[in-house]
């Protein structure tokens, strides 16, 4: 079973190619995205890398995209182009956490990224939330994994990793994978964690 996973979360992102076969998971190849030009470079990265393993789109029997949180316009641009994929191919669709994939690649019980406004993303087993960093230190924690250095100024002894990639995603998810416990693309939605400020605005007074 040949799987694409897609990672558009951060502020570089990735699209990964793997194999599935016997119960064993196998990276093919893997292609960087630069940040801000997901929306442009996305679909032809996708293209490149099967065309460059002799592979095209109806090769693929399933996709795995990482939800957020991160980027809300990476996040949407991966949601929809998995969505379109999944639909216009007719194969499933598994999304994950990129909080989770990162706790998973610590080997941590819980995971951190820097979400601004001196807040963080935070994973707590199978929770997560937004915490403010100035409540960090009312948490008891006995591992947490990081990836960037940020965090690193709210707990200074987490376990420092390279980003979550999408081949990450894809090694993450083959449990899943392999259970064929996949998404209903009709509903999937972004793992955003915050809600945008084009939603807060929204909801202010005297604001349509």
């Amino acid at each position: 079973m040949i799987v694409l996973s897609i990672d558009t979360c951060g502020t570089s992102g990735s699209v990964a190619l793997g194999r599935i076969e016997n119960g064993n998971a196998s990276l093919i190849a893997q292609a960087e995205l630069a940040g801000k030009t997901y929306s442009a470079q996305l679909v032809p990265a996708i293209q490149t890398l099967l065309y460059g393993q002799q592979l095209a789109p109806h090769d693929l029997r399933a996709i795995v995209v990482t939800s957020g949180p991160g980027s809300f316009t990476g996040i949407r641009i991966g949601i929809s182009t998995a969505k379109g994929l999944s639909e216009g191919l007719t194969i499933p669709l598994l999304a994950v956490s990129r909080l989770a994939v990162l706790a998973w690649k610590g080997g941590a019980d819980f995971a951190a990224l820097d979400a601004g406004r001196s807040e963080l993303f935070f994973r707590d087993r199978s929770r997560e939330f937004l915490l403010a960093a100035k409540h960090a230190d009312e948490l008891r924690i006995a591992r947490i994994a990081a990836c960037e250095p940020s965090v690193l100024g709210v707990f200074p002894d987490a376990v420092m990793v390279d980003p979550p990639s999408a081949s990450d995603a894809l090694m993450f998810a083959v449990p899943r994978l392999l259970a064929s416990d996949f998404d209903d693309v009709a509903t999937l939605d972004g793992n955003y964690v915050r809600r945008s400020d084009a939603e807060i605005f929204a909801e202010l007074p005297g604001k349509a």
